[in-house]
């Protein structure tokens, strides 16, 4: 599996793509945060907290990891190697999980950067270290079970065709429908109450700084669910 990651980790960094996933999620997040006036604008806000941020970032990286995501299997299907890759000793589940790893890991080098934004708060601060870091810390972990989902729906959908821009447009399609569709469709007709079964509802639970293990378990079940497709989807092949 490590030999996985390896692979794909220095396949990411020896084009422009990994570059560019970094390159331009910093770049958004900046010029909404720090620059362009609005209700993401941290100087506008007139508060020391990073709340715009994680309002941000989950439709950014809706977009930018089925952007990474998107040649995981599509490559292999398209060149051909992945019935010479499945010949390997390594064995599927530890493929999958590689390829997995290999676009969690570029994603978590993305958002790394970002923590300068809680150093640059807690200056803002009046007095300076007066920022919510409950409230902050609990965001970010919630920001990365949000990307494990996100990122195994990105690997499922590379399996599905060897054209990457399909299998990006169905990735994207399929999380904002989970991040999303459940809570437009409450908002339009009420009585169904369907928020709960989104992504957006579980994520902004953890966000409030209180870790409940309901909503932890559905993200890891969300991957999970992923996961088990992919495997069944690359076995009939």
């Amino acid at each position: 599996m490590f030999a996985i990651i390896k692979k794909e980790i220095n396949s990411f960094f020896a084009s422009p793509i990994g570059y560019l996933v970094i390159g331009i999620f910093l770049t958004i997040n900046g010029l909404f945060l720090w620059v362009f006036n609005g209700d993401f604008n941290i100087l506008d806000a007139g508060f020391a907290d990073l709340s715009a941020f994680f309002q941000l970032a989950p439709w950014v990286l809706l977009f930018l990891i089925p952007a990474v995501t998107m040649r995981a299997f599509s490559d292999e299907l398209k060149m051909g190697t992945l019935e010479l890759l499945l010949t390997k000793p390594i064995g599927l589940p530890n493929i999958v999980l590689g390829k997995f790893f290999g676009a969690f890991l570029l994603i978590l080098i993305a958002l790394t950067p970002t923590l300068l934004y809680v150093f640059t708060i807690s200056e803002l601060g009046n007095p300076p270290g007066n920022w919510d870091v409950g409230s902050t810390i609990g965001s970010y972990i919630g920001l990365l079970f949000l990307i494990i989902s996100y990122t195994a729906i990105g690997i499922f959908t590379s399996t599905l065709s060897e054209n990457q821009i399909v299998a990006f447009i169905t990735a994207v399609f399929i999380c904002f429908v989970l991040y999303y569709g459940f809570e437009g469709v409450a908002t339009m007709i009420p009585s169904l109450s369907l928020e709960y079964f989104g992504m957006k509802a579980h994520f902004d639970s953890v966000a409030r700084g209180v870790l409940d293990t309901r909503d932890l378990v559905y993200f890891l079940s969300i991957a999970a669910l992923f996961y088990f497709f992919t495997m069944l989807k690359l076995k009939r092949k």
